[in-house]
């Protein structure tokens, strides 16, 4: 079984996506759940969805589109809803969870119009949905690495911005910190995770890999740092073991990822539970 991650390029692709996927949803999903916009997540992959469905639709209507991935308008997408996130928050000053809503019932009413007229659901949108090992290819590996990059990067230029809004949001715009651009920048890169994400878990799922893995280590950290550490950890183990279950038994990796990510949570809460027993 092990040997086969080994032998065929997609499996290679799916598990090292898999393991970059692993560290920087939970990586971001902490600043998400310390700030309570862990909806954001939901609202931006509903977004996800329209593109993918534009992309699917264009590639059948217009010749120019046909050998376009739906991966790129999912991302365009994505990305222009956190741009379009943080005009409502200024729109909706003393509401601005607002946004959220908004964005992600246009986001599905969007994807369900746009489906409608892309023919319905096929297996390449099953795949978007709900993750596939044989989907990703080479490139698409690729762009994970690049995004990762982004990702590690932006967080470590703005880790003490980030980690100032997290707590105190009216201390840190006061003490002179940006905080349009530090919202703005750091709503892209949950996008920009979303898009890349979407074929090893899931549009539908990815947002659960964000947060899972640090609901179940706030269980156990005590302080930032270690639920940095456990979050990742266990976004690992949820992403490998998912994939190596999935491939055994030929189900949907995203499906089995979250469910070994619920499984883990539940355990970490009987065990706690047992404890104080």
């Amino acid at each position: 079984m092990f040997e086969a991650f080994f032998q065929y390029s997609f499996l290679q692709n799916a598990f090292i996506s898999g393991i970059l996927i692993g560290l920087i949803a939970p990586f971001i999903g902490v600043f998400l759940i310390v700030r309570r916009q862990s909806l954001i997540a939901d609202a931006l992959s509903h977004i996800t969805l329209s593109g993918v469905a534009a992309g699917l639709l264009l590639s059948q209507r217009v010749p120019l589109f046909s050998d376009w991935n739906p991966i790129y308008f999912g991302t365009a997408f994505s990305v222009g809803g956190a741009f379009v996130m943080d005009k409502l928050r200024q729109v909706y000053r003393y509401y601005q969870e607002l946004a959220i809503p908004i964005i992600l019932s246009t986001g599905i009413a969007l994807g369900v119009v746009l489906l409608s007229l892309a023919n319905g659901f096929n297996v390449d949108l099953f795949g978007y949905l709900f993750g596939s090992l044989l989907s990703v290819t080479d490139g698409d590996l690729i762009r994970v690495v690049l995004i990762s990059l982004i990702v590690f990067a932006v967080v470590f230029l703005f880790y003490k911005e980030l980690l100032f809004l997290s707590f105190d949001e009216e201390g840190a715009r006061l003490s002179g910190v940006s905080r349009r651009l530090v919202n703005v920048t750091f709503s892209v890169l949950v996008a920009l995770v979303i898009s890349v994400s979407m074929q090893v878990v899931g549009i539908l799922l990815v947002s659960a890999l964000i947060t899972l893995p640090v609901a179940t280590a706030l269980q156990l950290a005590s302080s930032f740092r270690q639920t940095f550490i456990y979050s990742v950890l266990f976004g690992e183990v949820s992403v490998i073991s998912g994939l190596i279950i999935a491939y055994q038994f030929n189900l949907a990796s995203g499906g089995t990822i979250v469910l070994v990510a619920v499984v883990l949570l539940l355990l970490v809460l009987f065990v706690k539970k047992v404890k104080r027993i």
